[in-house]
């Protein structure tokens, strides 16, 4: 019997020893090339970066993953208790692993083996953390050991909130949503601090299985895992009996979040993203959420791009009918042929076939739309599309695919315009950029000709030149002979000889004249005078050119420069004589509303030693250069006046509006300009 007893005692003995080194060598053997759990003390989720005008409407989000982070102290306790009732009743007092509720799933999942049902987990949500963050989704034996080691080893090394913040902003929720906040957004349109106990047991029941779940598309099953979510709630005391039956009855109350994003500001909202791409870098701009602030006024953007759309439309229109898309009788490919074209919404253009037409009207039906819509296009809106001598059977057939648009509950027939262009609108005080449509139909083509289209400019670079004089003595009185000019270009080159525009010479004239008529051969004559390096000085100062040719011709606009560049030049007419930069941005802040960014267009004298019993306050002053004389900035913006007033700007007289600006056109209207104030 001893001996019996000495053999068990030293088999239990022998068996432990085995047990424990057969653990520890496990332990050993899956914590080799476990990832470094330390990282999760700097991780912060990718988040989505925002736009916002100067009016804090937001107008642009940039994102991989549709996520708000939200730090912990800012989640309710009702949301925390539904989550811990779904997920993991335990956290606040389990070492990263729950026995209990290992065992618990155990039993169950004999259950369910015999009922020949789905298994159930058992891991916590600091094991959701270990796998989510740091390994995959692989399901096996392997990665369940390696999830356990790293839950122990998170616990040791981040507190309970860290762990369970990390948890609620990283899940994915449903919808392209991830983590609670953005959820609460999506799902019901709110704060995450407006939801009650119904609705955070909602979102609690989504992890488990966000496509199953959906609330939007299973609404049923939703609410089943809702109402379970809902009884674990009531079993850990969160809630009474008499409210979870109230919860339980209660309906699904979904509405489905609405972002006003104002898709007129595209061209503003591109050029700002690849700003702050080039500056941050593209995965801090798309998961860093940054919040970015611009000077954009949304009235201004709009009416900029429906003035801009008018004059290309108005412009293309005086050309005549350029026929319809296709024929959908002639041509069988006339659907490939219609996708081709990237509408912008903005634009609220519809494809339409023409069902009949006679010389007083056109009818027609839409294209592509679930219900039936036909209409009409009066002789009204049609004569411009008509050549005298035809009529309107003659030139719209049936079968045509057209544009159309209603507007007033009136259809206008429309036509894809051959020529594009671009506004900028700026404060000539700040730099400010308050509007930028960089062309007519940014879905076509995103190239944005305020920034990127370096064009010559014509004449609307004179007002430098004659700058350029002012500043070097000449007054707005001073003549200057207008008459013919030759000068050489070199050996083997013939002479070149500008010429006024309608080929006239006026003798000697004013300076203001000049530039009131837009006078070519006044303006090299100036420019020959003074000599090249004055102008091409004050043109880099102005930050039009960088690096241009030391010709003449430059004098008359010859040099490519962008829109935006010459628009700025302007600035200094009105401002008294000091540049501005243009400015798309107004202030960045990170995640956490620290400010990273702001354009700074003063600098304070004095604030740093100022006390309250000091009498001197301290003075704002300008930070910008001073690149003319408030005298010449005077003059010039006297001498634009009159070129609207009776130069070759007087058409825009009838805005009734004091106005100041210089019209400027290139060889054969290749390209055409205004920039005013």
């Amino acid at each position: 019997m001893l001996k019996f007893l000495n053999f068990s005692l030293k088999f239990v003995i022998i068996f432990f020893v085995v047990l424990i080194f057969f653990v520890f060598s496990t332990l050993w053997y899956f914590s080799i090339g476990l990832p470094d759990y330390k990282k999760l003390s700097n991780y912060q989720p990718p988040i989505s970066s925002r736009v916002y005008s100067e009016d804090s409407n937001l107008i642009a989000e940039y994102a991989l993953e549709k996520r708000l982070f939200i730090p912990f102290e800012s989640v309710p306790d009702k949301v925390i208790n539904a989550f811990l009732s779904a997920e993991d009743k335990n956290f606040f007092r389990h070492p990263g692993i729950d026995a209990k509720g290992i065992l618990r799933a155990v039993i169950k999942n004999i259950k369910n083996i015999s009922q020949n049902k789905r298994l159930e987990g058992a891991s916590t949500i600091t094991q959701q953390v270990a796998k989510n963050f740091l390994l995959t989704n692989e399901v096996s034996m392997k990665r369940k050991v390696k999830e356990a080691i790293l839950a122990f080893r998170i616990e040791r090394a981040y507190t309970k909130e860290r762990i369970l913040e990390l948890y609620l902003n990283q899940i994915y929720l449903g919808q392209g949503t991830y983590g609670i906040a953005a959820a609460s957004l999506e799902y019901f349109d709110k704060s995450i601090k407006e939801l009650n106990y119904s609705e955070s047991a909602l979102l609690a029941a989504l992890p488990k299985a966000p496509s199953k779940y959906n609330p939007y598309k299973y609404p049923e099953v939703a609410k089943f895992r809702r109402n379970l979510v809902l009884e674990n709630l009531e079993q850990n005391k969160f809630i009474s009996k008499k409210e979870l039956e109230n919860f339980k009855q209660s309906k699904l109350k979904l509405k489905r979040r609405k972002i006003e994003i104002v898709n007129e500001a595209n061209s503003y909202t591109e050029e700002v993203r690849r700003t702050v791409k080039d500056i941050y870098g593209f995965e801090k701009l798309y998961s860093q959420g940054l919040s970015i602030s611009t000077p954009l006024n949304i009235n201004y953007q709009i009416q900029a791009l429906k003035s801009l759309r008018k004059g290309i439309e108005d412009y293309d229109r005086r050309r005549g009918w350029r026929g319809p898309i296709t024929n959908k009788i002639k041509n069988k490919n006339w659907e490939e042929k219609i996708s081709r074209y990237k509408l912008d919404p903005t634009l609220k253009w519809r494809f339409a076939e023409i069902v009949s037409s006679d010389n007083n009207e056109v009818r027609f039906k839409l294209i592509n739309n679930k219900n039936p819509i036909e209409g009409v296009l009066s002789i009204s809106n049609l004569k411009w599309s008509v050549p005298k001598k035809k009529s309107v059977k003659d030139i719209h057939k049936v079968g045509d695919i057209i544009f159309v648009k209603e507007k007033n509950k009136k259809w206008f027939l429309k036509q894809y315009p051959k020529v594009n262009g671009g506004i900028v609108v700026l404060d000539p005080y700040t730099g400010n950029v308050l509007a930028l449509v960089g062309g007519f139909n940014f879905k076509t083509s995103e190239f944005n000709r305020v920034t990127q289209a370096k064009r010559q400019p014509g004449s609307a670079f004179k007002p430098i030149v004659y700058a350029a004089a002012l500043e070097k003595g000449f007054s707005p009185n001073s003549i200057i002979l207008d008459a013919p000019f030759v000068e050489s270009q070199g050996v083997g080159l013939k002479n070149w000889k500008p010429e006024n525009y309608g080929k006239k010479f006026y003798g000697p004239t004013t300076l203001r004249k000049g530039i009131e008529y837009s006078r070519n051969l006044m303006t090299v004559r100036i420019a020959k005078i003074l000599g090249l390096e004055e102008i091409l000085n004050l043109s880099k100062k102005l930050n039009i050119y960088e690096e241009i040719p030391e010709l003449l011709s430059v004098s008359l606009g010859a040099a490519e420069t962008t829109l935006m560049n010459l628009t700025s030049a302007y600035a200094p007419f009105v401002n008294g004589g000091k540049k501005i930069e243009p400015k798309l941005i107004s202030r960045i802040q990170d995640r956490r509303g620290k400010t990273i960014f702001q354009e700074k267009n003063t600098k304070c004298i004095g604030c740093d030693k100022f006390i309250n019993e000091n009498i001197v306050l301290p003075k704002l002053e300008s930070n910008k250069e001073k690149v003319l004389s408030e005298e010449t900035a005077y003059q010039m913006t006297s001498i634009l006046q009159g070129v609207v007033q009776r130069g070759t700007a007087k058409k825009l007289r009838s805005l009734k509006v004091p106005l100041a600006g210089k019209t400027g056109t290139t060889n054969d209207n290749y390209d055409a300009w205004f920039i005013g104030f």
